[in-house]
């Protein structure tokens, strides 16, 4: 049998509201998810055992084997599917890590749609999205790689029509660990941070056919409540987010997941590119992507 390819899109948090900790520790979540236009790229080669290797210009970075999420989603995919066909994996890794664009989490579910199509499981077996959810936070939103507003810890995806969104990507490549991030948010578990009356108020998100301007407009009012703890962190986000914010033409830019990946919004592609440009020559240890959101 051939072998299989998919890719692990980047994964962009247009907005992240944390409404609060759970008494179990998760915090509970509202982020409109978009999907970039760079990726990872995974192979499967059926048959054998389950291995991976990594190569590309960022193999270096992905850590121990064991511990890459596409093995641990392979793992359990391979628990509660009996018989699970497996093979071998070549990640061709290209998105930073831990970078707040969920490379990772857009690993293993690339994995989990391989794992898929060579079983002839549909993506909505409950047993895909029980192991996508089981992996980590941001791997059942990965799993589709649609637009989506995302609430609990995750698992509830509300699917959105947003426009194809000319966009440029930072990363100072500089690891922002989430679990840093959300410590130095520091919940105590059972605290909220909205209540009743802030859900209420919350804004409704554009109809399909909405351009731009109204999408912007909206997420004007709704910021990533990362942002500050992870500035204290790392305050070169900071940095970051002045250059975005200060290019031509840009419409919105701010801090992505946990960071330290930011993101900015423009009406043009022309825009977009002169950014990523200048930062380029600005800054050229920086990871710098200019493309689509959608």
């Amino acid at each position: 049998m051939p072998a299989l390819i998919e890719e692990g899109r980047a994964k962009v948090n247009l907005s992240l509201r944390v409404v609060g900790r759970r008494a179990d520790g998760y915090h509970d979540l509202e982020s409109v998810v978009a999907f970039a236009d760079c990726a990872d790229r995974l192979t499967l080669e059926p048959g054998g055992e389950l291995t991976l290797i990594t190569t590309g210009p960022l193999a270096a970075a992905c850590g121990e084997t064991s511990d890459n999420l596409v093995f641990k989603a392979a793992r359990l995919l391979a628990e509660a599917v009996p018989g699970l066909k497996l093979g071998a994996f070549t990640l061709d890794k290209v998105l930073p890590v831990a970078a707040g664009i969920g490379g990772g989490s857009a690993d293993a579910a690339a994995a989990l749609r391989l794992l898929a199509r060579l079983n002839n499981l549909p993506l909505d077996d409950p047993r895909l999205q029980k192991v996508a959810l089981a992996t980590g936070a941001d791997v059942p939103v990965c799993l589709f790689s649609r637009a989506c507003d995302m609430t609990g810890v995750g698992e509830q995806l509300l699917p959105l029509a947003l426009p194809s969104m000319p966009c440029v990507m930072v990363n100072p490549r500089v690891p922002v660990a989430t679990k840093d991030v959300f410590q130095a948010l520091g919940l105590r578990n059972g605290e909220l941070l909205v209540g009743a009356t802030a859900v209420l108020g919350a804004p409704a998100w554009p109809n399909e056919g909405a351009s731009i301007a109204d999408w912007v407009a909206v997420l004007d009012n709704v910021a990533n409540d990362l942002e500050a703890p992870a500035l204290r962190i790392e305050p070169v986000i900071g940095e970051v987010l002045e250059a975005l914010r200060g290019s031509p033409g840009v419409k919105l830019a701010r801090m992505s997941g946990s960071g330290a990946t930011c993101f900015a919004i423009y009406a043009a592609p022309t825009d977009a590119h002169a950014a990523a440009e200048k930062i380029r020559r600005d800054h050229p240890g920086w990871w710098v992507h200019a493309g689509t959101l959608s």
